[in-house]
């Protein structure tokens, strides 16, 4: 949404900054809306995207003023006359909203992970695609993998550890939930679609790679995410699945193709997610922030990248 209305309370003594800030940071229109009794007032502040997270930024160093220093960011459907651009880009903050949101472990995380695990693994038994696509549209993968990669550019270490234990679990629990389905199966179907997950080439990096650009490009541009979900969920669901049944039913082998199928997968959506991000521009916003983000940048990358390198001498040298 490329029109959003900021409302500012700050302390009455703060007007002028605030005034000086919208002027400088090209607000579409700015207005007084109300004083409180408690020597706060209210501003509103219609924004477009290209000048959002410059103003947003500003307003922040006036925290320190008032402990009830707060800014709210509402949606705007239209405005009459138009303004504005047509990018509907999100700023840092909402971005982390909705990352803190993807990386949140609950019950329904976990119910999520169970059901489409499960219809994931009838179709793949049953070798019909059309029941694995429904897995994959309520498979809750996008959620962690990304807010990992959009924490590691801002080297927020909290976000990172909570999206990484909830990544883990998920898939782990898909796994766990194949291994009882192939234990009680007892044996592997003729089925197309389930051994297709035993081995994996360039190609699946490739796709790993584009799930997770792709993931990132419509997070950032506030489009849905619907179909990215999916693209994710195509590329780590049905390995995983199919990894559990494997090692379930005996067939190591078999089991160890969809591991790496698997591992692959989830190594290039983060590493493509994190350098998107660093294209994009997002950063702390402090400059000891970013200082203290460097590591953590440097570090995803070169983590990321010598898995992926271990990972394709692995696929070239199926012996190993």
């Amino acid at each position: 949404m490329a029109l959003k209305l900021l409302q500012v309370m700050a302390p009455i003594a703060a007007e002028t900054n605030v005034r000086k800030i919208a002027e400088q940071e090209g607000v579409i229109s700015f207005y007084k809306e109300c004083e409180t009794d408690d020597e706060h007032v209210v501003f509103s502040l219609l924004t477009d995207s290209s000048h959002r997270q410059a103003l947003i930024d500003s307003l922040q160093e006036l925290t320190a003023l008032s402990p009830r220093f707060r800014i709210n960011i509402l949606p705007v459907d239209t405005t009459i006359p138009a303004a504005g651009s047509t990018s509907t880009a999100d700023t840092r903050e909402e971005l982390k909203a909705k990352m803190a949101q993807g990386a949140h472990l609950d019950f329904n995380y976990l119910l999520l992970t169970f059901l489409s695990t499960l219809v994931a693994l009838i179709g793949l038994l049953q070798d019909n695609i059309a029941v694995v696509i429904g897995a994959m549209v309520i498979a809750p993968f996008l959620g962690p993998n990304l807010a990992f990669a959009f924490a590691t550019s801002l080297g927020n270490r909290s976000l990172m550890v909570e999206a990484f234990k909830t990544g883990t679990i998920g898939v782990g629990f898909g796994c766990l939930i194949g291994v009882l389905f192939g234990f009680f199966w007892g044996s592997v179907p003729a089925s197309e679609e389930l051994l297709a997950r035993t081995t994996i080439g360039l190609d699946g990096v490739a796709l790993a790679v584009a799930s997770g650009v792709a993931g990132v490009l419509s997070l950032t541009s506030g489009l849905s995410m619907t179909l990215v979900g999916v693209m994710v969920a195509v590329a780590i669901l049905p390995p995983a699945a199919t990894f559990g049944f494997m090692a379930g039913a005996g067939e190591l082998k078999l089991a160890y193709g969809a591991l790496l199928m698997v591992s692959v997968n989830i190594v290039c959506v983060n590493l493509s997610g994190l350098m998107v991000f660093l294209a994009k521009g997002i950063k702390p916003r402090r400059w000891f922030e970013r200082r203290m983000a460097k590591p953590f940048v440097l570090g995803g990358i070169v983590v990321w990248s010598v898995l992926l390198v271990i990972l394709v001498v692995a696929i070239r040298n199926p012996l190993l």
